[in-house]
């Protein structure tokens, strides 16, 4: 049995790779486990020969590196024969392959970190890119199987979204009229030539290691997952970048001395990922925080159609007139608290329309014929739906207005507190 000395930081120039270590190590994996070391310590150290030579711990070394550090913690392990040794490197990263996931426990862990708002990737999962097995085949599997939506279509376009895996922008490309409309508008907006224009953000990409000559500006979709550790790059080595940015968190993204450009344009990427996305630029005055662009907005929103429609196939819009109605169509009125009732003599269940017969489409759950009757009261009830959604939406955005305000249909509205007031007073 090997002895085993007690822990010794040692100096990373003092390590010695493996020269025929069989385990390989991406870029991708280096890089996680980078971030890894940065949020908890480096907790699991090398093992090391006398000698200094690595038998476990490549990976962790090589990121280590990566995010400069000096030393980094070893075990020595003594005794081993040069046949063990070779064996135990290539037993460490096989036995651990061996094992299995509880898939059931680990979405339920990483939910749970996720709603605590912990960055999950840490875990080296990416929790919406996984299926029930923890795979993420993503085009295998919409080979395999019809996925493609209908527009129109809601209740079978629902129906699928139950079901779809979400897909991240992390190593994807940006589809090339999106980035045409972004680059022209930078280009005339801020005044500057596109030959300037750097794009260091492609799959397999260092950011970090790119040559950015001076005037060179970053107009590019980052990984959204480091978003802001790439903007603090940028901005403490005075670089100008005009980035993509996840609508939800853009102002978790934004420096203290950057601008926010709102925009919330679905952006359909080309691996299929669809996330609302805005900006975030430090090409703005200082002094700029948050800053609107319609005209961003519409030149962003044309070229998402443009590429959709290289993508979609093209099918006839679905519209079911009132004497048709499906579970989807009549549940907005329970919604809305407005009450329906059809009788069986007043309907028949059926599930396609006669037209539907010669484009071999269908009611998607099936659905229901109604009288005239039960087709007039049905309307009046849509009337009335849509009424109390709009009220229900005024009332919503007047109680946001009233820091006083009581909850609203639910919501709750919260309140400024006196020291959030008097920060107010004093701001400009």
């Amino acid at each position: 049995m090997a002895k085993i000395a007690k822990l010794q930081e040692v100096a990373l120039s003092k390590l010695k790779p493996y020269e025929r270590n069989a385990k390989t190590h991406s870029p991708e994996q280096v890089d996680r486990l980078a971030r890894s070391i940065k949020e908890f310590g480096f907790l699991s150290p090398c093992l090391i020969d006398k000698s200094g030579n690595i038998i476990a711990g490549h990976g962790r070394v090589m990121a280590a590196q990566k995010i400069g550090l000096d030393k980094v913690p070893c075990v020595f392990v003594e005794n081993l024969t040069e046949e063990q040794r070779r064996a135990y490197i290539l037993a460490d990263n096989r036995l651990t392959e061996m094992g299995g996931w509880n898939m059931p426990l680990v979405f339920e862990e990483l939910g749970e970190l996720d709603a605590a708002a912990f960055d999950i990737t840490l875990t080296g999962f990416d929790f919406p890119d996984m299926d029930a097995g923890g795979n993420a085949d993503w085009f295998d599997r919409e080979n395999r199987n019809d996925t493609s939506r209908e527009e129109g279509n809601d209740e079978y376009n629902e129906f699928l979204d139950k079901f779809e895996q979400k897909k991240t922008t992390d190593d994807c490309y940006t589809p090339d009229s999106v980035y045409n409309a972004v680059a022209e508008f930078v280009a005339e907006t801020y005044h500057k030539d596109r030959s300037t224009f750097v794009r260091p953000f492609y799959p397999g990409g260092d950011y970090q290691a790119e040559e950015y000559a001076p005037g060179a500006v970053v107009v590019d979709n980052p990984p959204f997952s480091i978003l802001s550790e790439i903007v603090r790059f940028y901005m403490d080595r005075g670089i100008g970048f005009f980035l993509f940015a996840p609508t939800l968190t853009l102002f978790n993204g934004a420096s203290a001395d950057c601008c926010a450009i709102p925009l919330d344009v679905g952006v359909f990427y080309e691996n299929g990922a669809n996330v609302n996305t805005s900006m975030l630029t430090n090409l703005e005055p200082a002094d700029i925080r948050i800053r609107t662009y319609p005209k961003l907005y519409d030149a962003m929103t044309a070229a998402v159609a443009e590429f959709r429609a290289g993508i979609t196939k093209q099918v006839p819009k679905y519209e079911y007139p009132a004497h048709v109605v499906t579970a989807t169509r009549v549940g907005r009125l329970s919604h809305y608290g407005v009450e329906l009732t059809i009788r069986a003599g007043e309907s028949i269940r059926i599930g396609e329309l006669d037209a539907q017969k010669e484009y071999g489409k269908s009611i998607f759950g099936s659905g229901y014929l109604i009288g005239d009757a039960a087709a007039k009261r049905y309307a009046d009830g849509i009337l009335k739906a849509e009424e109390e959604e709009e009220e229900r939406a005024k009332k919503r955005y007047l109680a946001s207005l009233d820091a006083r305000g009581v909850p609203v249909d639910g919501t709750l509205v919260w309140e400024l507190s006196d020291r959030e007031r008097e920060i107010i007073a004093g701001l400009e």
